[in-house]
């Protein structure tokens, strides 16, 4: 049986890696995958402190973070195809000049 602290490690290594690439990366799409991997990792938190403690609160809130998270990548590809319609760019940078 693995420790939950080898679950809790992955999960931390995961979180520092997408925290990382959406500080590093000026690529909308690579943004937006950092964010996921992001929530990700705290769904693996999650669902090792339910099976650690033995409660499925854990698994729920999981459940609608995934939810959310799939709503959020259905608005934000929406907002990407209209921005890049626009501004033929995906440089994070330039969409922070817009001012209208």
């Amino acid at each position: 049986m693995i420790p939950a602290a080898a679950y809790l490690m992955v999960s931390a290594a995961l979180f520092f890696i997408g925290a990382a690439g959406f500080v590093a990366r000026r690529n909308l799409f690579t943004v937006l995958m950092c964010i996921e991997l992001m929530l990700n990792a705290v769904n693996l938190a999650f669902v090792t402190f339910s099976r650690q403690w033995g409660h499925y609160g854990g698994q729920v809130i999981v459940l609608l973070v995934i939810a959310v998270a799939a709503a959020e990548a259905a608005v934000a590809l929406a907002l990407v195809v209209l921005l890049f319609r626009n501004k033929e760019t995906l440089d994070v940078d330039v969409f922070g000049q817009m001012r209208e």
